[in-house]
């Protein structure tokens, strides 16, 4: 008898489903139990499991939403308000998180599920036709480099703070898991080692990757993603250069109105402006972007409309801005709270990386470093100072780079990384503070014995 097995979630959500030939009309095979000789037989299969990757990507617990608020609910020092009924967010937003809290996780298993899903098709890339494989592999590294680089900032002690090595990350995880045994009990791979991996597909992804995709991954997305990396690692030459590949190549620029980067749907019928970089798409049929959920708010005269309105932008936040400054502008107060504009569509498209945050980080390289590849730093922040109708600057110093990343990339999930990297505070509570790293999940701990919590959970 053939091994009949489990894909991990991917039969009934990636879309693999397989009719099976049999005289006897009422032998039917269960649609959740594939033959293992089958299920990855042919280059159509593993392109349609590769959309199933894609599709984990989007979820709302993974790049769909709670990477990013989670960032910005657990960065937060007095800029955001909460009036949702979440418990979850509540206590992201109080850092009193639990380990029960179903943001962690429901982001720990999602993201897993989405590595999985990557894992079958790095499985099986000798089933996929020539012309594709590159591509494929690519996307699928990019993908699973991507979701390990967040989990190990969301689960794990920074970069930087203690040994890397010794520090306890997440689980790596490179081959398919199908049928759920005890030998996927397996502890927590070092934060180096993390971050050793991600650098390892990440790379990969760049090499094999086009230039351009449709609205998949990129090689540009790749370079975007690997600044990120290496700016946390303070590894300031990678970040500048990755960051001045993307702006170099000439494929992106910038909008020439700030509020045209927002709201897709809205404004451009669901079609990314010039300047993303990376995104998924969200339409009327398929697709959630929870960060519109939270963020966004109902206001009865502007259709399309439908966010819940838990998190309110606060005075602290809107008296940073210059007068002057279009950004400083971008809110909308319906009632007696003050929302962000950048999430009041409801199926506007999951934006990952645009090229504003390239210029600012080519702008923090050059300027720590001493150096001026692609621009100056004076020139890349008047880049975006213009653009926000602001006077050019006439110089600059960290701290206004660092201010000007703040306000340019406001709630999109970077406040949390960007306090951790530059070892600042968030209230009273320091970067290395365990209250802002997620726990790992009760049932995990439960279910594997060699996970060690995080400290300070019990």
């Amino acid at each position: 008898m053939k091994k009949k097995v489990f894909i991990y979630s991917l039969a009934l959500s990636a879309g693999l489903f397989f009719t099976i030939g049999c005289n006897n009309k009422l032998d039917v095979q269960p649609t959740q139990s594939i033959d293992e000789s089958q299920a990855l037989s042919t280059s159509r299969d593993v392109e349609v499991t590769l959309i199933g990757c894609y599709d984990a990507l989007q979820d709302i617990d993974v790049y769909g939403g709670a990477f990013q608020y989670a960032s910005e609910l657990l960065g937060n020092s007095g800029e955001l308000g909460f009036g949702g009924t979440f418990q979850n967010l509540l206590e992201m937003y109080n850092k009193e998180i639990t380990t029960a809290n179903v943001t962690a996780a429901a982001t720990w298993r999602d993201s897993y599920i989405t590595i999985n899903r990557c894992n079958n098709v790095l499985s099986a890339l000798d089933k996929v036709d020539e012309d594709k494989r590159a591509r494929v592999e690519g996307e699928a590294k990019f993908i699973r480099g991507s979701v390990y680089f967040e989990l190990v900032k969301l689960f794990a002690k920074t970069w930087g703070d203690g040994d890397n090595a010794s520090n306890p990350g997440v689980p790596i995880v490179l081959t398919p898991t199908r049928v759920v045994t005890e030998s996927n009990d397996i502890p927590r791979n070092s934060v180096a080692e993390v971050y050793a991996q991600v650098m390892e597909d990440l790379t990969a992804a760049k090499t094999l990757l086009p230039e351009t995709n449709t609205n998949y991954a990129t090689k540009y997305a790749a370079s975007a993603q690997l600044s990120r990396v290496y700016l946390m690692q303070s590894n300031f030459a990678g970040a500048r250069d990755e960051a001045n590949e993307v702006i170099s190549s000439g494929e992106f620029a910038l909008e020439e109105n700030f509020e045209d980067l927002f709201n897709t749907f809205l404004n451009n019928g669901g079609a990314n402006p010039g300047e993303y970089i990376f995104s998924m798409i969200v339409t009327q049929q398929d697709g959630v972007n929870d960060m519109t959920t939270f963020f966004g708010t109902t206001i009865s005269d502007i259709p399309g409309t439908s966010g819940r309105g838990d998190i309110r932008i606060l005075p602290k936040h809107i008296s940073l801005y210059e007068p002057g400054d279009v950004r400083g502008t971008f809110f909308i107060t319906p009632t007696n709270n003050t929302f962000t504009r950048k999430y009041l569509d409801t199926f506007t498209n999951v934006l990952v990386f645009r090229l504003a945050e390239m210029y600012l980080t080519r702008a923090e390289a050059n300027f720590r470093l001493g150096t001026a590849i692609g621009a100056t730093p004076l020139a890349d922040i008047n880049v975006i100072r213009t653009r926000a109708k602001l006077k050019p600057a006439t110089t600059v110093t960290l701290a206004s780079i660092l201010k000007e990343r703040h306000l340019e990339l406001a709630f999109e999930g970077h406040t949390l990384y960007d306090i951790k990297r530059n070892k600042g505070n968030v209230g009273t509570l320091p970067y290395n503070s365990p209250k802002l790293i997620l726990p790992l999940p009760q049932r995990e701990i439960d279910v594997n014995p060699k996970l060690v919590q995080n400290e300070g959970y019990n």
